[in-house]
Parts: structure tokens; sequence; C-alpha cells
């Protein structure tokens, strides 16, 4: 019996210490969605208040757990001693103990409460000239448009440098939530509840998001990029986008332009490609798909292997995803693509730049 509870103590106090650790490394300030390393304004303002909330309730823990030990061991009975002299009610210690967690919360409250409006609207609203991005969630990935420009992405949203930029949220499915953990934190995205925030990056570089509110089967694989730029790259990118993609010259990729086009294959029925008769919205927005970083929502690179890898099979890449759960060459076995139709829809969409 003892060996069994040493082991069953060694097992628990082993648990407790990886926990600790995996914690800890959580929390790396280095890790791409570290919440600990701030490089925006309404991050910066929301770790600062987590700090403040955090040390107060540190010395709260320490001043409770404090007197509760004191109290233990000063007033613990002692073999021999009889029942304690009862007291029933200190109205001088009652008020105190009131009055003080009032002071506490009350000095708490001011800074969240300030916190919480300066972080409503951006410095700069979208009439007043400030950048506006809409955003939308499906499951499961992130549509981008830019309506001043009337451009439209999928998982990546470009942004410039050191300017504030008001996002839209909006979901056309089920609850999803919008978080960028070193720019801004999170914001549901609620169907038919329009929601909004804003952020502001502080230098140029790449930013990992991701959807933080559980969305079904791939929630974790609901990932997206933001891109912050200088003003002049980003104009450019943004030019660029509106413009129609390239024609393709090359005959593999020339077949590859008729096969997304045919009603067998049904790809202009979920995706649009502008300039053709691909008008679909169910599925990301592939314009200029083959200039983009990444596909399958941020799952794998941009890749001639990773996109066929996608096209072969999109459900062992991203279960339960909706090309791959409801389209006809995926589901039917007499309309399944065949690996010339493939290599020509590899080589047509790499040519969308």
């Amino acid at each position: 019996m003892i060996n069994a509870g040493w082991r069953s103590n060694r097992f628990l106090g082993l648990s407790a210490l990886g926990s600790l650790l995996a914690l800890i490394l959580g929390c790396t300030p280095s890790h791409p969605q570290s919440t600990f390393d701030t490089l925006g304004p309404v991050a910066k303002s929301q770790l600062d208040l987590f700090y403040l909330i955090f040390w107060v309730a540190v010395v709260v823990f320490i001043a409770v757990g404090g007197a509760f030990l004191y109290a233990a061991i000063r007033y613990r009975r002692r073999r021999g001693q009889g029942d304690p002299e009862q007291t029933h009610g200190n109205t001088k210690l009652e008020i105190v103990w009131t009055v003080i967690p009032a002071i506490v919360l009350i000095a708490i409250a001011i800074p969240t409460i300030i916190t919480i409006f300066d972080n409503a609207d951006a410095p700069i609203l979208p009439k007043d000239g400030g950048l506006l991005i809409e955003a939308t969630g499906h499951q499961w990935w992130f549509e981008f448009r830019y309506p001043d420009s009337d451009v439209v992405t999928a998982n990546e949203m470009h942004i410039p440098v050191g300017e504030p930029v008001t996002v839209n949220l909006d979901s056309v499915d089920v609850i999803h939530s919008f978080w960028v953990p070193k720019l801004a934190g999170k914001v549901d995205m609620v169907p038919n509840n329009p929601n909004h925030l804003w952020l502001m990056a502080d230098e140029p570089g790449v930013y990992y998001g991701q959807c933080a509110e559980f969305c079904g089967i791939s929630h974790a694989n609901m990932r997206f990029e933001v891109i912050a730029q200088p003003r002049a790259e980003f104009d450019a990118w943004l030019l660029a986008q509106a413009a129609l993609p390239f024609e393709p010259v090359d005959p593999l990729a020339i077949e590859g332009k008729d096969v997304f086009l045919s009603i067998e294959a049904g790809c202009r029925g979920c995706h649009t490609v502008a300039g053709t008769s691909a008008r679909g919205r169910l599925g990301p927005n592939l314009t200029h798909f083959g200039s983009r970083r990444q596909l399958a929502s941020g799952i794998l690179d941009n890749t001639q292997a990773n996109l066929r890898r996608w096209l072969l099979d999109p459900n062992e890449v991203k279960p339960g995803n909706v090309m791959g759960e409801a389209a006809a060459i995926y589901v039917n076995p007499d309309k399944a693509l065949t690996e010339p139709q493939i290599s020509a829809l590899v080589a047509y969409l790499r040519s969308l730049e």
C-alpha cells in the first residue's frame, strides 16, 4: 500500500511539473502566437492591463493566503484545549474586509474601462480616411475584402505599417473568432451580428492569426496571416490585386483553365476568378491565387507539390472541408479528376498572379 501511494504521489508530482513546464513554454514571447510579444498598440494596451490585474491578484493571493496560514497555525487547536471562545460578529473587521476589496476592484475597474474605450474604435475611422477591411469567417477559412479597392482575397490580410486599420467582422455559418495575438485580442465573428475591431502593426512582418472559437472539425486548421508592409509596398500590392490575372500562355495552364471553367469539374460554381465566368462565393476567391504565400487556410505553403496534394485529396489535408465533402469530383468516383486534369489545374492556378 505504501509503495502504491508513493507511486501515485510521484505521478501526480511529475504531472504537475509537466503542466507547469508546458504553461511556461506556451508563454514564450518568441512564439509566433505569443501574447507577451506585442507589436501593436492594441495588443500592448491589453498586455499592460493584464500585468496590472495579474500583479494585483498576486498581492491579494499572498495577503489572503498569508492570513489564512497565520490563522491556521496561530490558532490551531492544541492537545487538552477545550472549545475556543465563540465570537458573533465584528463590525469593524467586516467593514474593513468589505471596503478593501471594493477599493481593489475600483482600482482595477478604472484602467479596464479606459482600455475598453481606447480599443473600441480606431484613432482614424474609415469615414475620416482610415483603412477598412471586411473579414468574413467561413468553415474553415477567412475571406478579406477591401471595399475601397474592390479587392477580395483569402487567408492573407495585407495592411500598411504604422497605420490603424478597422476590421469589420462577420460570419456566414457558425460563430468564429478573429485573433492576431501580437496585434490585438480576440473578437467574435457572429452570423447576422456585425462586429469590429482595430489593429495596427508597429513594424513590417508576418503576423499569425487563428480562429479562437471552436467552430467544427477543422477549427484548429482555420488560420490566416496578416502581412504588414510599408505603405508603398502595400499600395503596389493593392493595385496588383485589383487588376485582372494574367492570361495563361503555357499550353498546360490553358488546358487547366478549360478544366476549371468546365461544368464537369464544378470549380467555377464555388470559386471566383476575375475576368472569367467563375463567380462562385462558397469557396475562396482565386483571382490571384498564384501570388499567395499559403493555401488551405495557412496549413500548406503554396508550392506545386502541396497544391497537387490538396487537389488530390482535400480531406486528407483538412478534414471536413466543404470542397472535399460536397464537390462531385470528390464524392462521386465516376466524376473524379484524372491525373492529367490535376496537372493542368495545378499549372493554371499557379499562373494566376
